[in-house]
């Protein structure tokens, strides 16, 4: 069985005497921690550590890693206004976007960086600022992940310029003069070390396609192990491989480029916990029954077993029953046929009962590896639960509120009454 990461019982307590659960509570000494390992990254002529703030993008969390030497990679320009109402300064903000946000010129006025994602993208840039540096995201073709969903490099992925575009690329910079800079690339989670060795190597030839690039970003997603049984990525074993790779073409071209990675989930994915109360225990009978626990949290508050069937850590603490187990599917509290957190990894469609200890009504159970793409990416306002709290254990053990449970009224406050 799974077991409790950074929380203690004693603390899981203290978090349901304190707050109104569900609560999202997160560690500071891992998130220092995990900051401090992606800054050691290998590299040949330099690094830069950008934080995928959409993994997480509560404002403490921003300030933390602002505070440890990182800088911040923005997926909208709600993102980047985000960022600044934290404190980051501009030119530590490097935006990569689907699309291009309607504030754009003001926000790159202010100092971000900029990467193009697409050619009209570019060809839009082009027009506003000609004779400008930018970045430019091209798609590698090659990707990882461990579901289509999450493999954002390939044929089958929107994401960047395809790299048989870079021509065009290429023509497009020259008719308005722009100063390709930046080349960026990313393969998606699972970093597979063979796969993304390849796609290091991939991007440098775009690298000598433009001879005015000073940095490639090779993007993140780095495999992290939630469940006991999962491997994470080993930076230091994916890292220098590529180092080798910098220091060749430096060799063969004189060009010493610059190292940008950009982590969301090795940074904080391990570095929160959902503390969620068992509010009903139910049973079907038949020689296929099998016991439910009710969580008063479900995909309200995290969505990827729902929507990847990805799978996390469970731990239920027991008032009683000591020493005892027994097998449980667990489910949220949406009324939602998916809204489940034991699902099958190798079939969505399937429910996968977890031994856990046996649990009675009114049981604290604390769901793990909840700090990347839960509170930032949820099911929000599904049935008309309010977002949760979330909580910071901070670098003194103490519980410090980041963001109070939303209320009813600022739930319905966008709402316009009509007159019948």
């Amino acid at each position: 069985m799974e077991s409790l990461r950074f929380l203690t019982p004693e603390i899981a307590q203290k978090v349901g005497e304190a707050y109104t659960l569900p609560a999202y509570v997160y560690d500071w000494a891992t998130l220092e921690q995990r900051a401090t390992a992606a800054l050691a990254f290998p590299n040949a002529f330099g690094l830069t550590v950008r934080y995928a703030m959409k993994a997480s993008p509560n404002g403490a969390i921003l300030r933390i890693f602002a505070a440890l030497g990182l800088h911040f990679d923005a997926s909208s320009g709600y993102e980047v206004r985000r960022a600044i109402a934290a404190g980051i300064a501009p030119e530590r903000i490097s935006l990569s976007s689907q699309e291009l946000p309607e504030d754009f010129r003001e926000l790159y006025a202010s100092g971000i960086r900029f990467n193009a994602c697409s050619l009209s993208q570019l060809a839009a840039f082009g027009r506003w600022f000609p004779g400008h540096r930018c970045g430019v995201r091209f798609n590698p073709g090659l990707g990882s992940g461990g579901t289509g969903k999450t493999n954002v490099g390939g044929p089958h992925s929107s994401f960047g310029i395809w790299h048989e575009w870079a021509d065009e690329v290429a023509s497009i910079a020259a008719q308005y003069g722009i100063q390709i800079v930046r080349v960026h690339t990313h393969i998606g989670s699972g970093s597979d070390p063979q796969v993304w060795a390849r796609v290091a190597g991939m991007s440098l030839d775009l690298v000598r396609r433009f001879e005015q690039v000073e940095t490639l970003n090779l993007g993140g997603g780095y495999k992290v192990g939630r469940m006991r049984d999962e491997v994470s990525t080993d930076l230091a074993r994916i890292g220098e491989p590529v180092k080798a790779a910098f220091e060749h073409l430096a060799e063969e071209t004189g060009r010493r480029i610059h190292l940008e990675i950009e982590p969301g989930t090795y940074l904080v994915a391990n570095a929160a916990s959902l503390v969620t109360r068992i509010q009903d225990i139910v049973a079907t009978g038949g020689p296929d029954g099998v016991t439910f626990l009710k969580l008063n949290a479900g995909m309200t508050e995290i969505l990827r077993p729902s929507l990847y069937a990805a799978q996390h850590p469970i731990v239920v603490l027991p008032k009683n029953n000591a020493g005892k187990t027994k097998e449980y599917i667990v489910v949220g509290h949406c009324c939602e046929s998916g809204d489940i957190l034991t699902p099958d990894p190798s079939d969505a469609e399937t429910l996968l009962p977890r031994r856990l200890a046996e649990a009675e009504q009114g049981d604290l159970c604390v769901i793990e590896g909840v700090g990347a793409y839960c509170s930032g990416m949820t099911a929000k306002n599904y049935n008309s639960f309010p977002e949760a709290a979330e909580v910071l254990l901070n670098k003194a053990g103490k519980l410090q509120l980041i963001r109070k449970r939303q209320t009813l009224e600022q739930m319905l406050q966008n709402e316009i009454p009509i007159q019948l």
